[in-house]
């Protein structure tokens, strides 16, 4: 009987399997439900594996920048330290040096840069690897329905060309910055601190986080762990910096963090509708720089708060984790025992019936079906209410509290930033989403708002429309964050005073 009993249990879990997975409310829950999206994540990437590869062969590759990192990347394999003499067709090298360590990688497995294939095929890899760690953020949080996601990656026409197209430097460095995020939300803040100072060490840009970064170790380690994750950051820039340090210092400096860089008006996405003499002129620039500031202070009290609450929270599953976890122990040994009791309880029964008796019962039920239909057959025994359940917590959502003041204060600096150029979007397009989300917009007004910002970073060249509709965009956005991260604050307030 024991093979019977095998192939009924297997038809039992396919049933199972087939009224639970294959209905129109799993359908829907795939597309709208935020929690589901862990579910999504590798048919998301598969399919963006295969779209890339599409557009790598069927869409001609643009040179932009890559001749010139190779050439400003070569004078440093020949054994030029001095950042002042390292230089590519676009002008000197600016790029901090772990990016030189970068790309003289991709030189020499590129065949000195020549192979611009296998080099779209790394950046291909690149990007998959920060698809995944930016999913794997959004499905901790459980905030953006899957469909708002699928449908903002699947069709971004300017962050498929710039990952696959362009090779710029800006995906790599965001890509460190994710791996970053990542660690420090399994809290594993050293490891954190390290690649979040690598990506700096990549590209200058990933110090708009910094705030934020700040803020979260302060709020989750104190004053004097934050001093030490500080060391940290600090000590990988000297070590990956030490070549030039010790050898052209100030040139070094000079080149790969120079803050008062002028852009050329010709690239620029943001400010198209200014004159080349007002973009350039540093008034403007000191301007641009109080208004981050301003921004920043005002978001900085409702930022510290979402942090604080969400180490609360991390302590707190600290403390609840072990009991939990030793409750579904016992809630799975007791389900083990039941188990085991019902099975003996089935045999001893089939054991009590002869062969005959069995063939006798199943011709009389056979006829029955016939006489009386399948109405008046008996019913399936109920379920056990009172069987236990695992007990199930998702604590990984107070992410939530710790994404939103990141993705913010980032946003905050690109509002701010003197000019965007289009692979700058890359710095801040997989934080939409979650921003929009955030606030109290219709959801139809929060798509267009997405929809809005794709077609200004599509226009190219940049128009005075263009340029005017994003800023609009940036302005009703963070408008909308800013007014709801207060809105959250003054009601977590009331919720604590009533409770007092």
């Amino acid at each position: 009987m024991a093979p019977k009993n095998k192939k009924s249990e297997k038809k039992g879990l396919l049933q199972t399997f087939y009224t639970k997975y294959f209905t129109i409310d799993f359908a829907k829950s795939l597309i709208f439900n935020p929690a589901q999206l862990s579910l999504l994540t590798y048919f998301i990437l598969t399919v963006e594996l295969a779209l890339n590869i599409f557009i790598v062969f069927r869409v001609r590759y643009t040179e932009i920048d890559w001749i010139a990192y190779m050439q400003e990347c070569e004078g440093f394999i020949n054994g030029t330290l001095d950042y002042a003499q390292l230089k590519g067709d676009t002008g000197p090298l600016v790029y901090p040096s772990f990016f030189v360590y970068i790309y003289s990688l991709l030189y020499f497995i590129t065949s000195r840069g020549s192979n611009i294939r296998l080099a779209q095929f790394i950046f291909i890899a690149i990007y998959l690897l920060q698809l995944w760690l930016v999913l794997r953020l959004y499905s901790k949080t459980r905030k953006v329905p899957p469909y708002i996601i699928i449908i903002s990656i699947f069709t971004s026409y300017r962050i498929h060309s710039i990952y696959s197209l362009r090779l710029f430097n800006d995906p790599v460095a965001i890509l460190f910055l994710y791996i970053a995020l990542n660690l420090f939300m399994d809290r594993k803040w050293s490891s954190g601190s390290v690649i979040f100072s690598l990506a700096v060490g990549i590209k200058m840009n990933i110090l708009l986080f910094a705030p934020a970064i700040l803020m979260l170790y302060l709020a989750c380690l104190g004053f004097l762990r934050t001093i030490y994750q500080l060391s940290i950051c600090a000590s990988v820039q000297l070590l990956i910096g030490a070549p030039f340090l010790l050898t052209h210092p100030i040139s070094y400096i000079k080149g790969s963090f120079d803050l008062g860089r002028v852009f050329e008006h010709k690239w620029t996405v943001n400010y198209r509708f200014l004159d080349r003499e007002t973009f350039e002129n540093s008034t403007f620039h000191v301007a641009l720089l109080i208004l981050h500031l301003v921004l920043l202070v005002v978001v900085t009290k409702p930022c510290y708060l979402f942090f604080k609450n969400y180490a609360r929270l991390r302590t707190l599953q600290a403390q609840f984790e072990p009991q939990i976890a030793a409750e579904n122990r016992e809630i799975e040994q007791e389900i083990q025992q039941k188990m085991k009791k019902l099975k003996k309880k089935v045999n001893d029964k089939e054991e009590q019936l002869s062969t005959e008796q069995k063939n006798f019962l199943k011709s009389f039920e056979k006829g029955l079906k016939n006489q009386f239909g399948e109405q008046n057959q008996p019913k399936p025994e109920p379920k056990d209410e009172d069987d236990p359940k695992k007990v199930e917590i998702h604590f990984d959502q107070c992410v939530q509290l710790a994404i939103l003041p990141i993705f913010l204060i980032n946003f905050i600096g690109i509002v701010c930033a003197r000019s965007l150029h289009y692979q700058f979007y890359v710095w801040y397009f997989h934080s939409l989403p979650y921003l929009s989300w955030f606030t109290d917009y219709h959801t139809s007004f929060k798509i267009l708002i997405l929809f809005l910002i794709e077609f200004c970073w599509n226009q190219y060249p940049s128009t005075v429309f263009s340029s005017v509709l994003l800023h609009a965009c940036h302005t009703i956005l963070l408008f909308g964050v800013i007014r709801k991260i207060y809105k959250e604050v003054a009601m977590a307030k009331q919720a604590s005073s009533k409770q007092k």
